[in-house]
C-alpha cells in the first residue's frame, strides 16, 4: 500500500524553542490517521507544514511524492483542507455557496454535500450568517467532500458541534472515506471523536512522539492498572516499565505496556505488598491522558 503522506526527520523551532526534532510518520493510502497532543505539542505546526504555509527547520513532508513546500497544481487539486475560519461569504445561503464553489473544481460531486446538509437538518435557503460555529464547520466540510479530493487534511473538524451531531458527522465521514478510498489526516481536541474515526494514532508531547501505531494495537497494548499499596513511602515512577503513574495516599494508577503478570511479579519480587489489583478498561481519552499526564 502506498503512502500518501511521508514526513521524514521533521525538526522545527519557534525562535529558540524546540517544537520537535526528527519527527517521522506516514499515512497510508485509504487510511485515517489521527494526530493527538496537548496544546503546544506541535499539531498546528505539523498541519501548517503539510499545507506548505510553514517551512520546517530540517526534514521534509511529501504528499503524493511531492515536497509539501512545492506542490504542483495537479497535486494541490487532490487535497482538501479544513483550516480555521471555515466558510466565508456569509451573505450566501447553502444552495448559493455550493453552486459558487462548484465552478472552481472539475471533479465537483455535490452528492456528499447535500447528504450531509440533510443529515444536519440544514435547509437549502439557510444563510451562512445565521449559522452556529458548528454548523458553519460542517458546511465547510461538505464543500470539501464535494471537491472529491483524494486526501483530506482536517484540523479540529468537529469544533462547535454538539455531541449528537458530532457522532452523526463522524460516522458519515468514516463511511464515506472507506467507501470512496479517501485518505484522511485529522486533528481534534475531542479525543472521543477520534476513537470512532481513525485507523492509526500518532500521539505527540512536547519535543517527542509518545505513541505511533494502529489504534487497535495501541489500545490492546497500553494498560492501566489500579491497586492499593501496603505502604505509602514507595516510589515506582523511575521504574523502566512505568510509562506514567499517579499515587494518592495508598491508591495507585499505573500506566504501562507490560502485562498484569509482569507488574504483579515485579511487585512480588520487590516485596511490595498490594491489594485490590485490577486492570481498567480504557477508552482512547483515558489512554491519552494516561500517556500524556493530566496536566
Amino acid at each position: 500500500m502506498n503512502n500518501v503522506i511521508e514526513c521524514n526527520n521533521l525538526t522545527h523551532y519557534y525562535g529558540k524553542k524546540l517544537v520537535y526534532e526528527n519527527l517521522n510518520f506516514h499515512v497510508k493510502e485509504g487510511s485515517i490517521l489521527g494526530l493527538l497532543g496537548k496544546n503546544g505539542a506541535g499539531k498546528t505546526t505539523t498541519i501548517n507544514i503539510l499545507h506548505g504555509f510553514l517551512q520546517p527547520r530540517n526534514g521534509e513532508c511529501l504528499i503524493f511524492g511531492e515536497n509539501s513546500q512545492h506542490l504542483t497544481p495537479k497535486t494541490k487539486s487532490r487535497i482538501g483542507f479544513l483550516i480555521e475560519g471555515h466558510v466565508q461569504y456569509a451573505f450566501m445561503d447553502i444552495y448559493q455557496i455550493e453552486k459558487f464553489y462548484s465552478g472552481f473544481y472539475p471533479k465537483w460531486n455535490n452528492k456528499p454535500y447535500w447528504e450531509l446538509m440533510e443529515k444536519l437538518k440544514i435547509t437549502p435557503k439557510q444563510k451562512i450568517s445565521t449559522m452556529s460555529c458548528g454548523q458553519k464547520s460542517q458546511v465547510a466540510l461538505g464543500l470539501i467532500l464535494a471537491q472529491d479530493p483524494d486526501l483530506l487534511i482536517l484540523d479540529d473538524f468537529s469544533m462547535g458541534l454538539d455531541p449528537g451531531y458530532r457522532r452523526l458527522f463522524i460516522d458519515y465521514l468514516r463511511t464515506y472515506a472507506k467507501a470512496e478510498n479517501k485518505t484522511i489526516f485529522a486533528t481534534s481536541h475531542i479525543v472521543q471523536d477520534m476513537e470512532r474515526l481513525i485507523d492509526d494514532v500518532l500521539i505527540m508531547d512536547f519535543n517527542r512522539v509518545l505513541a505511533q501505531s494502529p489504534l487497535d494495537e495501541f489500545m490492546n497494548t497500553f494498560k492501566q492498572f489500579n491497586f492499593e499499596l501496603g505502604r505509602t513511602d514507595i516510589d515506582l515512577s523511575k521504574e523502566k516499565f512505568v510509562v506514567n503513574i499517579e499515587i494518592i495516599k495508598d491508591k495507585v494508577e499505573l500506566y504501562t505496556y507490560e502485562s498484569e503478570s509482569f507488574v504483579k511479579n515485579f511487585l512480588n519480587k520487590k516485596n511490595i505488598s498490594y491489594k485490590n489489583f485490577v486492570e481498567i478498561n480504557m477508552g482512547l481519552e483515558d489512554a491519552f491522558i494516561g500517556l500524556t499526564g493530566k496536566y
